[in-house]
């Protein structure tokens, strides 16, 4: 039966497979050798990493033990949206090593001749795939709007060329999903903020929106996506922005012109749902969905993560009440990070959470940090026993089979 080899790279950053080594994943503490079972073929679009200052950990066949290898780095794949990793790369680190940048790190193997990854494919739709983006009809699209007045248009512009925003690319080629960029400021200091990192910190992938666009702004990107668009979903909470509630009241305005001119498309938000009264207000004004971002269904890691200010995770439970008393499409932003989400104790706090609310469909989103410091900044204490990624989402399914799994946000045309 064909095994599963470690791959690794040098300090030319080659990536070679090194025979009699076993690849492994980690969650936690706990390193284990791949399944065959889990293992998938390296999707495309996915990037190739290696981390620095560290050493892979494999199993030695010879020795038949695990060991740290070394004189060889560890490499990661980070993948593609529509996969969620099953296990992450599982290393040691050497004193004083540098802060790994805000991807997720999945183990690599060399497998029946080809890259495999261990991960489950839990979305098809291809709406984040820029594999095959065409720049040149990417540039005449965003050209098109060459002398606009609106601010958030010139911002999409850049992220659409600069920092290849799948949302913004799709928003030029009127496609799946437009985004809403509003608010500078968040009420929150997440870990793994992908546009604002402290100082000593990793660095932040993307730059934060640096002002509030006025609702008329919001309204023209709205409808000109929805009306080039079948099915058109437009969301506030984009990466490149804070929390879109500190914005409801000129969210509210925008809603109000968009509704007005058409009752077309699926307005949506992605938040952490801090605010109640203001999620209330904007559902009653024509919010039609909220996606709500969780790492943990558990006060205490939710609040470690979030670091919430003014707010807490009775706030976010009570947001999810109140859109769901209104009938309105809530997910879950479920940040996935393998050895916590699948601890039994965790997995017990999300289904209690799913059948108190009766949410509409969790998106399995890999959390993009650092593996090992995420279970230092946690606090972890390993005294609960882990299930896997892949039964955690069999037993969900099971118990709430009404509940819908993926990974993008889905307009209201097709939530049935």
């Amino acid at each position: 039966m064909p095994k599963a080899v470690l791959c690794v790279a040098d300090k030319d950053q080659k990536v070679f497979d090194l025979p009699g080594y076993l690849a492994c994943g980690q969650a936690g503490d706990a390193v284990s050798l791949l399944s065959s079972r889990d293992l998938v073929p390296l999707p495309p679009g996915s990037n190739l990493f290696f981390l620095p200052d560290r050493s892979p950990v494999a199993f030695n066949i010879a020795r038949n033990d695990y060991e740290a290898v070394e004189g060889v780095l560890p490499v990661a794949a980070f993948i593609p949206p529509g996969y969620t990793q099953l296990l992450s790369v599982a290393y040691t680190q050497r004193k004083g090593a540098t802060i790994l940048p805000l991807f997720s790190y999945t183990p690599v193997a060399f497998y029946r001749n080809a890259f495999h990854v261990p991960a489950i494919r839990v979305d098809r739709r291809k709406n984040h795939d820029i594999t095959g983006v065409n720049r040149d009809l990417l540039a005449r699209a965003i050209r098109r709007f060459a002398g606009t007045s609106n601010r958030m248009i010139e911002h999409l512009a850049d992220c659409a060329w600069v920092n290849s925003c799948p949302n913004a690319i799709n928003f030029f080629f009127g496609k799946y999903e437009g985004p809403l960029p509003v608010s500078p400021t968040c009420n929150a200091r997440c870990l793994g903020c992908i546009s604002l990192q402290a100082k000593g910190s990793c660095s932040a992938t993307q730059p934060r929106l640096r002002f509030v666009p006025a609702p008329e702004e919001i309204a023209e990107v709205a409808l000109l996506h929805i009306r080039a668009v079948k099915d058109a979903i437009v969301s506030f909470g984009q990466g490149c922005e804070g929390e879109p509630l500190m914005a409801a009241g000129t969210i509210k305005e925008a809603i109000g012109i968009i509704r007005k001119a058409t009752p077309r498309g699926t307005i949506h938000m992605n938040t952490n749902a801090s605010h109640t009264a203001d999620i209330d207000a904007l559902c009653r004004a024509g919010l039609d969905s909220i996606r709500v971002s969780l790492n943990s269904a558990r006060r205490e890691y939710y609040e470690r993560y979030y670091s919430p200010k003014g707010y807490g995770f009775d706030d976010v439970c009570a947001s999810i009440a109140v859109a769901r008393r209104q009938k309105k499409f809530v997910s879950l932003n479920y940040l996935v990070m393998p050895g916590f989400t699948d601890r039994e104790d965790e997995f017990r706090a999300l289904t209690g959470l799913i059948r108190r609310f009766g949410v509409d469909m969790i998106q399995w989103r890999n959390l993009n940090y650092d593996p090992q410091l995420y279970f230092r900044k946690m606090k972890v204490m390993d005294d609960s026993p882990q299930m896997g990624i892949r039964m955690v989402m069999e037993r969900v399914r099971k118990l709430f089979p009404g509940v819908r799994h993926g990974y993008f946000n889905v307009p209201k045309g097709s939530w049935k």
